[in-house]
């Protein structure tokens, strides 16, 4: 296995660094950076050899065989399985790419870019406005791909809510928790470097990515999975208790940058974001509304800030712009963050 002393230089920073935990930090801060990139650059890998749809399929396997225990305690038994079998799947990879040093970053960069999307959270939202924009029935149909209810009668109107809602309920999951998982465990390794911290170091966002694809397939109230869904969903809410209300105030202080309401975005998230089934997904969604002046609507079950405007297909576009600077002074933050505990340190 790896030495870490000689870990970036044998890698491609050669001149940088001569020490353990200076090496240690240039791989964690270098991956981050080139995982975003990546992500950015050019979405979601192959189908056939995603993560997460390696994931589902893990899922799908212990599902069937756990939902015939009619107790809650299946859904702990779906979880602790999906874990371990990702888990050594996960320790097969590191462990053969660990030989060769070029090979391990490579291949630790593209897993972690894996257990975030960038690129496809933002895209969907601008296609759905670009749909809108030629139809409202084809608009109707890409927007159902975003979310639960039923979307053939929905006004445009809606469908702008839709979007909006769908875009910012998942700068959460879709970036701000992996990556605020991966920041904590990384703070660790910083300061105590072990054995094998690089695979931990990845098995942490990775195991949140298990988590939120668990809630995503069996988390929902129906008949057939709320009692093997409940345990999974619980989990999630847990991991995304503290990363939600973090991407929130992210919203209000890039709502501030980008010259929007962010006095607004800050009272309606403080007001409005209890307003949702979800113990998180309002925070984003409220104080997006708030910045936006909107109001985000899911008929029977949530009302999101006050119709100071019309919702307009614009607002798309303006949820995009806010999403996307949240995500970067997210990310900004917390390279900032490792390089000052780096010079604490």
């Amino acid at each position: 296995m790896i030495e870490y002393n000689n870990l970036i230089n044998n890698i491609i920073f050669s001149n940088i660094g001569t020490i353990n935990s200076q090496n240690l930090f240039l791989f964690i801060i270098f991956a981050l950076f080139f995982s975003l990139a990546i992500d950015v650059i050019f979405g979601e890998l192959p189908t056939r050899i995603h993560p997460v749809v390696i994931i589902g399929s893990i899922i799908n396997f212990f599902k069937n065989i756990f939902i015939k225990i009619k107790n809650r305690i299946s859904g702990f038994l779906l979880s602790f399985s999906t874990c371990i079998i990702s888990c050594i799947i996960l320790y097969i990879i590191y462990y053969i790419a660990s030989y060769n040093m070029l090979l391990l970053f490579i291949i630790f960069t593209i897993l972690l870019s894996s257990s975030f999307s960038v690129n496809m959270l933002l895209q969907t939202a601008i296609d759905v406005m670009n749909d809108l924009n030629e139809s409202l029935n084809k608009a109707r149909q890409s927007v159902s791909y975003l979310v639960s209810r039923n979307t053939e009668e929905l006004t445009e109107s809606f469908i702008v809510s839709a979007t909006i809602e769908s875009l910012t309920e998942n700068i959460t999951d879709s970036y701000v928790s992996p990556i605020f998982y991966y920041f904590a465990f990384a703070i660790i390794v910083i300061f105590y470097p072990f054995n094998n911290s690089l695979y931990w170091l990845l098995m942490i966002p990775m195991l949140y990515r298990v988590s939120n694809t668990l809630d995503a397939m069996v988390g929902y109230q129906t008949d057939e999975l709320k009692i093997i869904g409940y345990f999974p969903a619980k989990i999630d809410d847990i991991l995304n208790f503290i990363p939600a209300r973090i991407a929130g105030l992210y919203v209000v202080i890039s709502a501030f940058l980008l010259r929007l309401d962010w006095k607004n975005s800050w009272h309606i998230m403080l007001r409005d974001a209890r307003n949702c089934p979800s113990p998180n997904s309002g925070y984003t969604m409220a104080s997006t509304a708030g910045a936006l002046n909107i109001k985000l609507v899911k008929k029977e079950t949530y009302v999101l800030g006050d119709d100071n405007k019309e919702i307009e297909i614009d607002d798309i576009k303006k949820a995009v712009n806010l999403s996307k600077l949240t995500i970067i002074l997210f990310t900004i933050t917390v390279i900032l963050l490792l390089i000052l505990i780096k010079v604490i340190l």
